[in-house]
This record gives structure tokens, sequence and C-alpha cells, in this order.
């Protein structure tokens, strides 16, 4: 089966490898036969980066170098997540692409934490559970004196990687009031820019993590439908055989 890499949220300060159990991995795994790795990496509340990306990575070896035990198969390897979980998606990704170690079928970045910098959408938001304060916390927590410089790397901040050649399939999807609109349909448009195929649902008046705070309204249930879809697709259609 597939191997998921599922890294969970939190602004990079806070969460557990276990709340992933309540998010959009646990039906890859129910539904669909998915294996899951969920890394328990440090938070930058003792911990600033680089030493959660440090950590996924070893994760992600992991996965692949125990594709075998784990029932995985090794030419379907993708990596997901939600909100800084899925910012750290797309800093794997181009983390396994620059070293040439792992090869990434396909990541799910959903409503990704991508950019340290102020965008149209996170400047001045005011939305319900996230919003412009609690982003400027995270972030200066997470970046610490490289905050507010243009010396944040790409692997910290995603959105500031200018080539995105390379970068394996993806799907996300996004609600128009959060913070995390702008740099989600921006990621998915420069993504397709670089020819990857990717795509971006955006969900009217949805704030963040808006599907794990209702998930039993219709209109969420149609979105998780939609990512299910999207991962069977992938789970069919999307290959990356390991170098060695």
């Amino acid at each position: 089966m597939p191997g998921v890499l599922w890294i969970h949220g939190g602004g990079y300060q806070s969460g557990s490898a276990g709340s992933i159990f309540v998010t959009r991995a646990r039906s890859l795994t129910v539904k669909y036969g998915a294996v899951l790795v969920a890394p328990d990496y440090r938070l930058s509340k003792k911990h600033p980066y680089p030493a959660a990306l440090h950590d996924c990575y070893t994760a992600l070896k992991y996965l692949k170098e125990h594709a075998d035990e784990l029932g995985v198969r090794p030419d379907q390897i993708m990596i997901g997540g939600e909100s800084a979980g899925g910012g750290m998606t797309a800093a794997l990704c181009m983390l396994a692409h620059d070293r040439g170690e792992v090869n990434i079928a396909y990541q799910m970045p959903l409503y990704p934490m991508l950019d340290d910098r102020d965008t149209p959408s996170s400047a001045d938001n005011h939305a319900p559970n996230w919003n412009t304060r609690r982003n400027h916390k995270a972030w200066k927590r997470y970046l610490r004196d490289a905050y507010g410089t243009d010396m944040v790397p790409d692997y910290a901040a995603p959105a500031r990687r200018e080539d995105l050649s390379g970068m394996p399939p993806c799907y996300t999807f996004v609600g128009d009031i959060e913070p995390f609109y702008r740099e989600t349909v921006d990621y998915v448009r420069r993504l397709k820019e670089a020819g990857v195929e990717a795509s971006c649902d955006v969900y009217p008046n949805w704030f963040h993590a808006y599907d794990l705070f209702f998930p039993a309204r219709k209109v969420v249930r149609e979105a998780i439908e939609r990512f299910e879809s999207h991962y069977r697709y992938a789970a069919e259609h999307y290959f990356a055989p390991q170098d060695r």
C-alpha cells in the first residue's frame, strides 16, 4: 500500500503526532489501507527551525528504509499534513528533491503555512481560529532571529522558493477567509507554472481548519470526498521509484 508521512499542525509550536487521527489522515488508513507514519517532531517553543524539519526528514527516511517491513510500496511514498504540517510537507518535498535521497510520489499540503511574510490574506486577518496576530507569533517563535529578514531559508518558509520544478504532484484545499488562502493558491499556481500537476479547491467563508471543526456539515463531507477522491487517483496513477 502507499506509505504516507502525515505531519500534524499547530503553527510549528504545538500539537502532537496522535492528533492526526482526528484529521484527514484517518480515512487514508481506515478506508483505503494506507500506512501512516506520524513524526512527533520537536516544537518551536523550545526548538526553533530547523529541529522540526530534521525530525520529519528522519521519519521520511525511516519510511523509505523500512518500506518492506511496513508493507509500503517504495515507489508510493507520499507526504501530507494540515496547516504547519502542510508547510512542512512542502518543505520536505523540496529537501528530498534537493538531496536526492527519497523520491516522493505525491503531496497533500492542506491549507499550508508557507509564508512568513504578510500576504493580502494573512495581513490584517481577524478570522476565527487563526489570524494575523497568531500567525506572526508562531513565525517569530519558529524562525527566531531570522524573522522579518531576508535570511529565511525556503526549507523554513517554502513560499520563498523560486524554482518549484521537480516537485511531486499536489492536491490541497483552503478557505477563502483564512490567512493562508493566498499563499496556498499561489503555491499551486506556481507548481503548475513549473510543469507540476497540481490542483486546489477553495471553499467560501471557511476559516482555518474549518473541516476539523465541522466534519458533519454537508459541504465539509463533500470536501472530504473530494480530498479522498484525489488520494485514490494518486494511489492509482502516481509513482516515484527510489533510486537506491
